[in-house]
């Protein structure tokens, strides 16, 4: 009687589910999280370190050479590259405000022969291949010491000449003049405004690494006239504070200028990697907060960047400079939860850094939470420099990854896809075609294929619009399809999704 009950009592409770509840439901079928992680090399300009190889190619050579480089990211599953555009008040990119590039041409003023823009090309083939581009320029540097051509008549040199400091063999843009500030936040304005890039980058260079002089004796910036003139306004600050509060009030005033004009576009620093000697506690070095004026753990705690990379270039051996306590500092200041990707000297591989230590730093940035890494520099990764590159490749970058998302820059996504299938000659041919949503752009379109509880993630650019799985050439027909479209700030749209009949 108790088990008639029982079961009288159970069925009543079926018949009152909702029908949802009643329909069978795949175990183990839901896809899991895509792999986000930054994963970018630097591409330097300056003294064609990496691009052009040298100076006076023509066009069809510098953009054959630009797409190796773009290529070789694919490879390797990189998501970013960091491309120089200005290595000295001069630009790699049509520019009204600054001469073209001496890297480019062998002559400093000279466009390209025959005509092209390198970094709308740049774009265009990067966004093309599913890569972010990041326009890399150095702020305040006016004139490298690897030089192939005269100053052009319409430098900052030869424009300004009160804007200049010379420091050894360089020349510098004084931090300290507002006007000066005003040019470089209008350079960079006009390359956000005008070019489809993913992010704006900056490196260490902001006051000069200090020079030693014959006696030993640290060569002094100039920089007494612009000093002299604030103090004459009623500043109070001393030197190395003023210093760095010009600077400061740089890279907050273009922070905010950049998301005026596009919010999705991140700004990137890549600072010295050591903050301040003995932080953290043993730690052994250049001290860039009392002598390059720059303050890169403010910046970070302040939000005026959505990613950092200091450049943590030491071999795993180097104790003063040892890259484990020194990343986990990063990360404790990082209270923004800002990107935080530390940047590898692969360019030292089989010399200073044993080979092993740039996959094993990044295991360590993977192990303490770090959002990617990237590596200086493309030459070094393309000419796979101590066997780093093949070992990249079959191992820790064996699957793509998405750039992490930056939400704080905008959380809208693409609408989902219009996904159509359909199977053919008895289920051994798959097609799926597809129109994406024309009202967001569409950086690149993760394809997920589940065979049984197995999911594959294919990385697709964003122009793909079909895709065929045959089994006469030994594909698997997948059980499950999702399309996912992911936007310009990475926010994942809702997947379009296919199920075998």
């Amino acid at each position: 009687m108790r088990g008639r009950g029982l079961a009288w009592w159970i069925g009543l409770m079926v018949l009152t589910l909702p029908a949802w509840a009643l329909q069978p439901r795949p175990v183990g079928t839901e896809p899991p999280p895509i792999d986000r992680e930054m994963r970018g090399m630097w591409v330097a300009s300056v003294g064609n370190i990496d691009w052009p190889s040298r100076p006076g190619l023509q066009t069809a050579q510098q953009q054959a050479e630009l797409r190796a480089l773009l290529d070789l990211a694919l490879r390797l599953r990189l998501n970013s590259v960091i491309l120089q555009v200005r290595t000295g008040a001069d630009a790699l990119y049509a520019s009204s405000l600054e001469p073209w590039s001496e890297y480019l041409t062998g002559r400093m003023g000279q466009a390209p022969n025959p005509p092209y823009d390198p970094l709308r090309f740049a774009c265009d083939e990067a966004h093309a291949r599913g890569l972010e581009l990041h326009a890399w320029f150095n702020p305040f540097r006016a004139r490298y010491n690897k030089t192939v051509s005269p100053i052009a008549s319409g430098h900052l040199i030869q424009r300004h000449p009160d804007w200049i400091i010379a420091y050894g063999p360089y020349r510098w843009l004084d931090p300290g003049i507002p006007e000066a500030r005003d040019h470089v936040l209008k350079v960079a304005l006009d390359i956000v405004s005008r070019y489809d890039i993913d992010g704006l980058h900056f490196d260490d260079y902001f006051y000069p690494y200090p020079i030693k002089m014959a006696d030993g004796v640290l060569l002094p910036f100039a920089d007494g006239r612009s000093y002299e003139r604030y103090r004459r306004s009623g500043g109070k600050l001393d030197q190395g504070d003023w210093r760095r509060e010009c600077v400061n009030r740089f890279v907050e005033s273009l922070y905010s200028a950049v998301h005026r004009a596009k919010p999705w576009v991140k700004v990137g620093i890549s600072p010295f990697g050591i903050w301040r000697p003995n932080t953290p506690p043993g730690i052994r070095g250049l001290d860039q907060y009392g002598m390059l004026y720059a303050d890169p753990r403010l910046w970070l705690n302040s939000g005026w960047c959505d990613y950092m990379a200091p450049q943590l270039y030491w071999a795993l051996s180097q104790r003063e400079q040892a890259f484990d306590p020194l990343l986990r500092w990063w990360t404790s200041q990082n209270t923004r939860k800002r990107l935080l990707v530390p940047g590898l000297n692969s360019a030292e591989t089989g010399g200073k850094i044993p080979p092993a230590d740039i996959l094993n730093q990044v295991r360590i940035s993977r192990r303490d939470h770090a959002d990617g890494v990237l590596f200086w520099n493309a030459s070094s990764l393309q000419d796979n420099q101590g066997g780093v590159a093949a070992a990249l490749g079959r191992d820790l970058f064996n699957r793509p990854a998405l750039v992490p998302a930056t939400p704080w820059l905008g959380k809208e996504a693409p609408g989902t896809p219009k996904l159509e299938g359909s199977l053919s000659l008895r289920n051994a041919l798959l097609s799926l075609k597809w129109d994406s949503d024309t009202n967001a752009v569409v950086r690149v379109q993760v394809l997920r294929s589940r065979y049984g509880f197995e999911w594959r993630d294919e990385w697709l650019p964003p122009r793909t619009r079909e895709r065929s799985f045959d089994r006469r050439l030994r594909q698997e027909i997948p059980d499950e399809v999702r399309l996912v479209p992911i936007g310009r700030t990475g926010m994942a749209g809702e997947p379009a999704v296919w199920v075998k009949p």
